[in-house]
């Protein structure tokens, strides 16, 4: 109901578990997904995994589960945003729009954990993981990583949005990465980011 308010929004299906969900998402090619951790028959992350694996179609996660076992495998499912079921109705709106938008959107307390996470391991730099990307688009991940959006990483750069985009869809091409999330963790895992920097 919260989502068909929306003008600029249309729900063409629901499912009332996984099976039905990977279904739908097959058979409607919706451009986002929400999808619950836990469903009957089959849970979110692997309709999330499957549906990602298959399709254009972005996952937004929603769940009352905030275990950090589930975040990650949901990220690594190809999920884009993970929210939690206290979200208000305004920023569920605007999390299905920004995914749909083809960026990523965490719940700022899962934001708060992985970046604890990421910054408590020793950096694990992967020799040679990095050596695809140009300099710039080295310079675009490193960027990435500190949180700033494209028109901040323009400034920083001092070149156009427009170049910014070209650079992050470039660098996510060439790792084999869905999205600005999988590139922080890239980033952060190649020791290319590392904490406090």
């Amino acid at each position: 109901m919260i989502l068909d308010a929306q003008p600029d929004i249309r729900v063409v299906a629901e499912a009332g578990d996984g099976l039905a969900a990977v279904a739908a998402a097959r058979e409607h090619r919706p451009d986002v997904l929400l999808l619950d951790i836990r469903m009957p028959r089959m849970d979110g992350i692997e309709a999330a995994g499957i549906v990602c694996a298959e399709t254009g179609c972005r996952v937004l996660m929603l769940t009352t589960f905030d275990l950090d076992d589930y975040v990650y495998d949901a990220l690594r499912a190809g999920a884009s945003g993970f929210l939690l079921k206290d979200v208000r109705r305004d920023d569920l709106v605007n999390a299905v729009r920004v995914v749909a938008a083809g960026e990523s959107l965490l719940a700022p307390s899962v934001t708060t954990r992985l970046i604890r996470e990421f910054t408590s391991r020793p950096a694990r730099p992967r020799p040679g993981a990095l050596e695809v990307l140009t300099a710039r688009e080295r310079e675009t991940l490193q960027l990435i990583a500190r949180g700033l959006s494209n028109a901040e990483i323009a400034e920083a750069m001092v070149v156009s949005e427009h170049t910014v985009k070209t650079h992050v869809s470039n660098l996510l091409a060439k790792l084999g990465l869905r999205d600005r999330v999988q590139a922080v963790i890239a980033a952060y895992e190649s020791g290319l980011a590392v904490p406090g920097a």
